[in-house]
């Protein structure tokens, strides 16, 4: 079975990088723990999130959230230029409020069926200023710099959320093809706690076991077992960062036996829930 790993750990609110490349060849499939948002600046690149592909174009904005699967797929090799912010669960979770929810741009984005918002003049927009704004400050060594990239990230949140909102913008259709697929993993996503064999979701869907997996792995380049794993796992893991006891985050996650989560985790995580707490705990201080 193919494994597709968790990539980073996130110990701040966020982090901001601009980044350019070349001659990256394949990305595997991964997830993060924490949300990321991706404004694409050039290069003839498509992003793959959760078994959705979408062909991007300059300015466009990828949202991903915590545990969902995803990776860029390149075209040719012309230069991969990108701003990505990643964004702690906990911390949009504090602005979740009703007259300041930050989060709305990523549901939004869910809601109208995308993971990317395309402004219809992203390079005369409020958030491109304060995106712009933010590079700017980027690793600047003065004073209290810190804080202003706090302020600045905020605002920068502010002005996505107001984007989102307006009609000055279009979420973009994927060229995704195999709706079955789409409905699987939507039904997946809403069941994990439930029965997800194979054969529980091949009767679900009037599929027959062979061509659910090989479909499933053909459209979205990995395998369903794993990817039930992966989402499992992330839910776990949400809930005893929440302060569930372990064994019972596991069970509500889904996995048949305390053994097998803990086998599912230690391979994905690199260590055992229990000492991914305690290191957590002594970083906070």
């Amino acid at each position: 079975m193919e494994s597709y790993s968790k990539k980073g750990y996130l110990y701040d609110n966020f982090k901001i990088f601009h980044l350019i490349d070349t001659n990256l060849g394949e990305i595997d499939f991964h997830y993060h723990d924490f949300h990321k948002v991706l404004i694409h600046l050039s290069g003839n690149t498509s992003y793959s999130i959760e078994g959705q592909t979408f062909d991007l174009e300059a300015d466009d904005i990828v949202f991903v959230n915590a545990g969902e699967v995803h990776r860029p797929i390149f075209h040719d090799d012309s230069p991969y230029e990108r701003i990505i912010i990643y964004i702690s669960k906990d911390f949009l979770a504090e602005y979740s409020q009703a007259d300041n929810d930050l989060s709305y741009c990523f549901r939004n984005a869910i809601e109208n069926g995308s993971h990317v918002l395309r402004l219809h003049s992203f390079k005369n927009s409020r958030v491109a200023a304060t995106v712009a704004r933010l590079t700017a400050n980027l690793g600047i060594d003065a004073y209290a710099n810190e804080l202003l990239m706090q302020v600045l990230f905020l605002e920068f949140m502010v002005e996505l959320n107001r984007a989102a909102i307006s009609d000055e913008i279009k979420y973009i259709s994927t060229n995704y093809a195999d709706s079955k697929v789409s409905e699987i993993i939507h039904y997946i996503n809403e069941h994990l706690k439930e029965d997800l064999s194979v054969d529980a979701i091949a009767i679900k869907f009037y599929l027959s076991r062979y061509y659910l997996m090989h479909t499933f792995k053909d459209e979205t380049g990995y395998t369903i077992g794993n990817y039930i794993t992966i989402k499992r796992l992330a839910l776990a893991q949400s809930l005893i960062d929440a302060g569930k006891p372990i064994a019972d985050a596991a069970e509500q996650s889904g996995f048949g036996t305390y053994s097998t989560f803990l086998r599912a985790y230690k391979k994905t995580y690199g260590t055992s829930p229990k000492k991914r707490l305690t290191s957590q705990a002594s970083l906070s201080f």
